[in-house]
């Protein structure tokens, strides 16, 4: 009996310390929470940040430049067709020196091609968007409604008489104290400065004569 008291006691004794074995001891550190779970604490370089805030600002200021750019882009216009208008004296002098004097732009109104065969002694300007053409004729008669009593303008040193079209919203002004006689179309909307730019390059470019009027209508 007291060798079997003495296995129990030392059973008892050999359980014990494995469990005190198993038991934490107050001074272990506690486990580290994982990484996994604990909120995202990166951080970014000051110079990405500001990259990331600029770039869609870039991006609107390039859509700008390009749109205006477009904008500013010639507009590639048709050939203009005109048809013909008698013309005695288009070969004459007068036309010679003054169509190659003549300037490419009058206002927003720039130069056109015209297609071939055009009238002679002939030249003609329009807006980029293309719309109706300012056009210049040299060369022509004496204009059936110019008489005595018909009032005229002066223009920088130039005296136009108006024909008034009123189905075409347009004027046509004929230089009438020139060694023949000039006329330029214009339409309704161009503004002073087709007539004046005209004007100018007549007067530099061919002297004044007499006025030579029709006899007033019966």
């Amino acid at each position: 009996m007291a060798a079997e008291s003495s296995d129990h006691d030392s059973a008892k004794e050999t359980a014990g310390q494995i469990a005190e074995a198993e038991t934490p001891t107050d001074t272990e550190p506690a486990a580290t929470p994982s990484t996994d779970s604990a909120p995202s604490t990166r951080q970014y370089s000051p110079a990405l940040i500001a990259t990331a805030v600029a770039l869609p600002v870039v991006l609107v200021v390039t859509v700008l430049v390009l749109a205006i750019l477009a904008a500013r882009a010639p507009v590639e216009r048709e050939p203009l067709v005109l048809g013909p208008v008698p013309a005695p004296a288009a070969g004459g002098p007068a036309c010679t020196n003054l169509l190659p004097a003549l300037p490419t732009e009058l206002g927003d109104y720039t130069k056109s091609t015209l297609v071939e065969p055009s009238p002679p002694a002939t030249r003609a300007w329009q807006r980029s968007d293309g719309g109706d053409p300012i056009v210049l004729r040299c060369g022509l008669d004496r204009p059936l409604e110019f008489n005595r009593a018909s009032a005229l303008q002066i223009v920088n040193g130039v005296q136009w008489f108006e024909a008034r079209d009123q189905t075409a919203k347009a004027s046509t002004w004929f230089a009438v104290d020139r060694e023949t006689y000039i006329a330029l179309t214009v339409p309704d909307g161009s503004g002073p400065t087709p007539l004046q730019a005209v004007s100018d390059t007549i007067t530099a470019t061919l002297p004044a004569t007499p006025l030579d009027p029709g006899p007033l209508p019966n």
